[in-house]
């Protein structure tokens, strides 16, 4: 039987991490999967001592230290690549959207269907310019009672709720409401709505705005 060295063994797990990260739907996961990778990498290159293994990997460190502190040391209020847009209700686009990504809403939000009527408001929420997610509501004078919050498997890791409902909630403000209002199907759903910041009254869930 083939023995694996202690550093052959650091080389095979490095090398491991780094495809493992390439799995991951979630940009923060495979950040942080790779930065692992790149320490991991960065050890194997000094003990067999690599120069190259090792400042390509000190540089991959480098560029993923940067890019995760701006997901967990920036404030939410300062993340300019976090956005929303409003989007009419009857958009080809948003229709799309929602059948196209359909069977990951309902892991979510299985009772969600589509609200008719001409008091439905939807937006769009974006990272970086592009589609992220998306909220679906119907509005009753100042209260948005949301059926639909809906945010990528990509970038469920990006604090996308909780900006929105926080820095971000002036989307709401501006177009003069006041209460936002949501009810869990799920457990992952109600702990969700309770870590963006609603609270349970009634049988529902209410942000006040």
């Amino acid at each position: 039987m083939l023995a694996i060295s202690g550093v052959e063994a650091l080389g095979y797990l490095a090398s491991a991490l780094v495809i493992l990260s390439l799995t991951m739907r979630s940009v923060v996961r495979l950040r942080i999967i790779s930065l692992c990778g790149s320490f991991a990498f960065f050890a194997y290159g000094l003990l067999i001592e690599s120069p190259p293994v090792m400042v390509t990997n000190g540089c991959i460190a480098v560029i993923n230290v940067w890019f995760l502190r701006q997901e967990f040391f920036v404030a939410a209020a300062d993340r300019s690549d976090l956005g929303v847009s409003a989007i009419r209700p009857d958009s080809p686009f948003l229709g799309d959207f929602i059948e196209y990504h359909i069977g990951d809403i309902g892991r979510f939000q299985p009772d969600f269907h589509m609200p008719p009527g001409d008091n439905v408001m939807s937006l769009l929420l974006t990272r970086d310019g592009l589609p992220a997610g998306l909220i679906v509501g119907r509005r009753d004078g100042d209260t948005l009672t949301i059926d639909l919050d809906y945010v990528l498997r990509e970038h469920r890791d990006s604090r996308l709720g909780q900006w929105v409902f926080g820095p971000g909630a002036d989307v709401f403000r501006s177009t003069g409401l006041r209460h936002l209002r949501s009810s869990a199907s799920t457990d992952v759903h109600d702990k969700y709505l309770r870590r963006v910041g609603f609270t349970q009254r009634d049988g529902q869930f209410v942000l006040d705005l």
